[in-house]
């Protein structure tokens, strides 16, 4: 979805002007896994398009910075990149480390805090990264279905995970899926908080086995 999160102004060309429909329409052509053929680790183009990590990027460096501190012998440490985190082992005064998500504004929620022992955490939201036109806010994360930033209210989607990378990447897709995702997160088996403007709160099964 390079090419989308590019037109939308979201890629490393930066801020751009409003995009023409034909202009969606056009990177929307050029977008999906369609588009690439899979050899085991190796994966080559079929077509123009360009690839946009952003959705995993930060879970892949906490994960990257974990697995370094634990091969120098660390077993007890929090690391944190934007926002997305792991914890492994314990604090100095035996506690777990202890996580707040953050509040995200106009939507009504209990405070959550999680502890992070042997446990990463990824967070996306809507309310970080955007910009205003034609009387409305738009999201950074775009709908691979349509093209454009979401229209389905979702505030935040946090996600807890033994695999940051992979709390990183469900929460962009569960964002992207909404109310609708939470079922795929029950069969999955992932510990899900997602907030909805104007509805509030979904729970899954997992995260609240974990919170019980």
């Amino acid at each position: 979805m390079g090419a989308l999160a590019d037109l939308w102004g979201f890629g490393p060309t930066g801020p751009q002007p409003f995009p023409a429909d034909a202009a969606v329409a056009w990177a929307l052509a050029r977008s999906g896994h369609r588009h690439i053929e899979q050899d085991g680790a190796r994966a080559r183009r079929t077509a123009p398009v360009a690839l946009d990590f952003s959705g995993i990027a930060k879970g892949y460096a906490v994960d990257a910075v974990a697995e370094r501190l634990r091969g120098l012998g660390l077993s007890d440490f929090l690391v944190e990149i934007g926002g997305e985190l792991r914890g492994e082992g314990i604090k100095p005064d035996g506690q777990p480390w202890w996580v707040d998500c953050e509040a995200v504004p106009g939507v009504a929620a209990a405070p959550l805090r999680v502890a992070l022992h042997g446990l990463s955490i990824a967070t996306s939201g809507d309310y970080r990264r955007g910009f205003d036109a034609n009387g409305r806010r738009y999201a950074h994360t775009i709908d691979p279905r349509s093209g454009r930033s979401l229209e389905n209210h979702v505030a935040s989607v946090s996600v807890l995970h033994a695999s940051c990378l992979h709390a990183d990447a469900w929460a962009t897709a569960l964002g992207v899926l909404g109310p609708a995702g939470m079922a795929l997160a029950e069969r999955e088996g992932l510990a899900v908080r997602l907030l909805v403007r104007g509805v509030g709160e979904y729970l899954s099964p997992m995260l609240k086995a974990m919170l019980d």
